[in-house]
This record gives structure tokens, C-alpha cells and sequence, in this order.
């Protein structure tokens, strides 16, 4: 009897454990949570460009009106209608600011990240355990995107000192490695630079989307621009 008393708080603490996992891990959409990882160097305001002809330069607006409209960090799973499904407009990961950034510029990532999946498969990891694809989900995972931007966009290099500043171009999408652990992030370079000469980057961590100096704040794992040129 006395062993059984000491198993079920260990059973309720692994219960509770576990849906904590599930939580903030299994969605794989590896963004910071808030106070992880504070934001700094943040801007004063945020302007659209003004008559947007290009995808670059749509795709920027479309990522700024994420801070203008301070879009609140949430990262949990949410099922979503196929295609151009999106959640809650005030609500979304750093994903979602690339997501609703190439859907400005009239890219629908969840469709075509879910074409390219379920045709390649073997191709995107494995990381969830997954078995099959997730028309809600996929698009809105980091290692994914990098993935479907690799082969679909351009790869370019993830290098910033000298003349690589010059690669660096407003709508392209980077890719960070935050903690060395795994722990990835995303966002759309601006066409506003920083102090460092470097484009800003619209993104999202929590507690809302901004536009901030901090391209270089994290180990740089990625960098692509979409569509292809």
C-alpha cells in the first residue's frame, strides 16, 4: 500500500509533465518563448513601403503588418482549414510571419509546403515522429520551411562580414539556431537597416511581432530568398 501512495504522485507529475512537452514541443515550431530570450534594440515604428511592386517588396509589407498590428506570440497547435488556412490573424510564431509575408505576395507556404511534403516526404525530418503529413502544422515548423526553401528557393550564404553584406536583400528569410541546442527561429529581412548596416529583421518571439536589429544576435543557419529569381 505504501508503495502505491508513493507511484501516483510520480504517475500525476509525469501526466502533467508530459502534456507540458506536448505542449511546447511536439507543434515543432521552435521559436523562443517569451522572457527565454528577451528582445532588444527594438524600432520606434514600423512603415510600409509605399506602392509595393515587387514579391521581395510585397512580402516585406506583408511581415510588417505583423508589428504594426502587434501580433501576439502564440505557438500551439492549431487545426486549420486547406489551403490558405491560417490561424487567428492577432496570433501566430515566427513562422506565421513568414507564412502571412509570402501570402501578401500571393504564396500560400501551407500549400506549397504540403505539395513538396507529400511528394518528397523522406526528404523533411523526422524530428516529431512523424509518420505522414499535417496540412495544420507543417508549414509552420522551421526545419521544414528551411527544407522547402532549399529546394525550391534560393539558398544563399549565411555569412555577413565584408562583401556577403551586399547579399543580404529585404523579403529574403533567415533561419537561426538560438541556444545551440536546436532551438530555431525565423524572420523577414526589411528594407530598414540598423546601425550595423545590415537589414533589419521583422520577427517574432514574443510578446508581439516587431521589427528589430538582431540579424546577427543568433548562430545564422539559413538564409533564402523566395521565389527563386
Amino acid at each position: 500500500m505504501s508503495r502505491l501512495r508513493l507511484l501516483i504522485p510520480i504517475f500525476i507529475i509525469a501526466v502533467i509533465a508530459g502534456a507540458l512537452l506536448y505542449k511546447y514541443a511536439s507543434t515543432g515550431i521552435a521559436d523562443a518563448i517569451d522572457g527565454v530570450i528577451p528582445q532588444t534594440n527594438k524600432s520606434q515604428s514600423v512603415t510600409l513601403i509605399a506602392n509595393p511592386k515587387t514579391s521581395a517588396e510585397k512580402i516585406v509589407n506583408g511581415a510588417k503588418k505583423e508589428a504594426i498590428n502587434q501580433v501576439v506570440y502564440n505557438a500551439e497547435y492549431v487545426s486549420i482549414p486547406y489551403p490558405n488556412g491560417d490561424v487567428p490573424a492577432s496570433q501566430g510564431a515566427c513562422t506565421e510571419v513568414v507564412i502571412r509575408g509570402l501570402r501578401n505576395a500571393g504564396y500560400d507556404l501551407q500549400k506549397l509546403v504540403h505539395e513538396d511534403m507529400s511528394s518528397n516526404f523522406s526528404r523533411y525530418p523526422r524530428r516529431w515522429g512523424l509518420k505522414g503529413t499535417d496540412s495544420s502544422i507543417d508549414h509552420r515548423r522551421v526545419r521544414n520551411l528551411m527544407v522547402f526553401f532549399h529546394r525550391k528557393g534560393l539558398d544563399l550564404t549565411v555569412r555577413t562580414d565584408g562583401e556577403y553584406t551586399k547579399t543580404w536583400k529585404p523579403g529574403d528569410i533567415v533561419c537561426w539556431d538560438l541556444n545551440g541546442n536546436g532551438l530555431t527561429h525565423t524572420g523577414i529581412l526589411s528594407d530598414v537597416k540598423g546601425s550595423d548596416g545590415l537589414p533589419m529583421i521583422i520577427h517574432n518571439m514574443g510578446p508581439v511581432a516587431i521589427e528589430q536589429e538582431c540579424l546577427t544576435n543568433w548562430k545564422i543557419i539559413g538564409h533564402y530568398r523566395f521565389p527563386r529569381p
